[in-house]
């Protein structure tokens, strides 16, 4: 590509301090009415004030949210952005709250459930978040246990609304949602145990009155549930239809939320698959490095046996992450990357659930209250850990990955309004981002161990295969030669992610539901690092040689998690 002037200078533009504009205030405003309307939200976000409550959930709630997404369009539409940082804001949340209009007339709100990212999920998870530092935190957890059947209550209103429709999700998921709902159940269920194990962090013990409360509050969330696992049991399941694909129309919409780019969908799922023929060469040749003349599957299981990549129990899993995420925030910080401060701070955990897989959660907004946490939620049973499959996660969820792009995005009040902040997160530039971390860290050296190696590409292969086999079922296309081509099916399905993932059979389960549940998030890493590497290689084209690595990942991430085509048109100037 021939260079354009302002190109260099759009990069200094979207980054440079300047006093709040009146489209910041728009964009300010929508978070402030959201998060009130949306406490959950609020939390995992950091931001303090409603931790005591959680949001309604029913039809009219849902329309109270369509209602400010609305009325925050006009008010963009109708605020000047004169400068270009105003006018990434306002590209960025009017495409934001458009997609999500469109997703709502098409019928999905309502509807909202899946095995992963629903409110049958949320409204448990939030408490994972929540300070209980002190008597006073424990008192506010109490009063939000307290909030759990009402926001059931709205749920079911919602659910019932979209049945009535026709609007049910597939059987698979309904199940799926049976079987977490019953894990918070009972004596041993989350919320029995929560209330049960209560304790400030600080010294001294909780009063008799808040434990009561506690406990009276558990048990009313608990029977929520369980009032929830029925409805979806006896009257959900019956409506639920077998079909799990949704059809290239309501699926280009999900892409288009998760990527924040409209993408040719036929086009990316030949590239899947020729992106994955290519790391499945890759990995049979890091399989030979690390035993000559062995399978994919032998090299794993080789090293799987090998003590030199074994932990035993949790604790030193915890320590064996906090140490690697340590050693790469020193090892980067003012090197390939600006790491402020104030965010060279990252928590690894043990997550109090047992659902299995690594995820970050991002620091609260002063910096203070909650540093960004990597957190490791451990099946039943596993007390065994493999470093060589998970040591690329380590690099994906924390430095330099989500904790480096998460955390300086909060940090950088001076550049960004509180939304971009705070609340902008699109799940194609943060994921793949994420995964553009994991292969600039193997291009960087850490993972010159060919077992670690080999853990990276087994990521990288999985990620691939699922652009494959989402894009493929929800939109109809044929399926590949190697498991019998035609139409999708679930055995045809099972065995594609089998023969390109090395994660157990229950993981393995876990993700195809996940896939066919929550169409498009999936692909939106693998899309993601695509269009993140793109877009890296056409600035580095526009600057010749003053291309500076270091400085195009500071720019860039200095955008804030935006949708990729508000990202590209940033960084290369388009905004001037």
């Amino acid at each position: 590509m021939a260079g354009r002037p302002g190109a260099r200078h759009s990069l200094q533009s979207v980054t440079e301090t300047r006093i709040p504009t009146a489209v910041d205030g728009v964009a300010d405003s929508y978070l402030d009415e959201l998060v009130a309307l949306n406490p959950v939200m609020a939390t995992f976000l950091g931001i303090p004030g409603h931790d005591a409550q959680l949001p309604d959930l029913s039809p009219e709630w849902l329309e109270s949210v369509s209602e400010l997404r609305r009325r925050t369009l006009a008010a963009l539409s109708g605020t000047p952005a004169a400068h270009p940082n105003d006018r990434v804001t306002a590209a960025a949340l009017g495409e934001l709250l458009s997609v999500e209009e469109d997703l709502r007339a098409a019928g999905t709100e309502e509807a909202d459930l899946n095995n992963i990212a629903s409110p049958v999920q949320e409204l448990r998870d939030v408490f994972d978040l929540m300070p209980t530092a002190s008597a006073d935190d424990w008192a506010t957890v109490a009063t939000r246990l307290g909030a759990v059947p009402k926001a059931i209550g709205g749920y079911l209103e919602s659910l019932r609304l979209a049945a009535s429709r026709g609007d049910v999700s597939a059987r698979r998921q309904v199940e799926a949602c049976v079987t977490q709902c019953e894990d918070n159940l009972g004596v041993d269920g989350f919320f029995a145990r929560y209330a049960r194990e209560a304790a400030p962090s600080a010294a001294g013990e909780l009063p008799a009155s808040v434990r009561a409360d506690l406990q009276r509050n558990a048990d009313g969330a608990a029977q929520a549930y369980q009032e929830l696992s029925a409805f979806l049991r006896d009257e959900l399941m019956p409506q639920a239809a077998t079909k799990d694909a949704v059809g290239t129309e309501r699926y280009a919409l999900f892409s288009r939320s998760f990527l924040g780019a409209r993408i040719d969908l036929a086009e990316t799922y030949a590239w899947g698959q020729q992106e994955l023929a290519r790391v499945t060469e890759l990995m049979a040749r890091t399989a030979d490095r690390i035993k000559p003349g062995a399978a994919v599957r032998e090299a794993m299981d080789h090293l799987d046996a090998d003590p030199e990549h074994k932990l035993a129990g949790t604790e030193a899993l915890k320590e064996w992450m906090q140490r690697k995420s340590d050693a790469a925030v020193a090892a980067l910080a003012d090197t390939h990357f600006d790491i402020p401060e104030p965010i060279r701070r990252l928590e690894c955990k043990i997550a109090p659930t047992q659902a299995g897989g690594i995820y970050y959660t991002g620091p609260s907004d002063d910096l203070v209250t909650r540093p960004g946490q990597m957190w490791w939620s451990v099946p039943k049973g596993v007390t065994e850990f493999a470093t060589w499959r998970e040591l690329t996660t380590v690099y994906h969820e924390g430095v330099p990955g989500h904790h480096l792009q998460v955390a300086q995005t909060v940090y950088r009040r001076n550049l960004l309004n509180r939304w971009r902040r705070l609340a902008s997160w699109v799940s194609g530039h943060g994921e793949g981002w994420a995964l553009y971390a994991e292969r600039l860290m193997a291009d960087l050296g850490f993972l010159d161990d060919p077992g670690d190696y080999l853990g990276m590409l087994a990521g990288q292969s999985m990620r691939a295969a699922r652009v494959v086999l989402d894009i493929g079922i929800h939109c109809g296309f044929q399926a590949p030669d190697e498991v019998g081509g035609g139409e999708w099916s679930w055995d045809k399905a099972w065995d594609y992610l089998a023969a390109h993932s090395a994660i157990t059979e229950s993981s393995r389960r876990f993700e195809l539901e996940r896939y066919l549940g929550w169409p498009g998030q999936a692909p939106s890493y693998k899309i993601g690092e695509r269009l993140w590497l793109q877009l890296r290689e056409d600035t580095r084209a526009e600057q010749g040689g003053s291309f500076d690595l270091k400085a195009f990942h500071r720019a860039a991430l200095d955008v804030g998690s935006v949708g990729l085509d508000v990202l590209r048109s940033a960084v290369l100037g388009e905004f001037d």
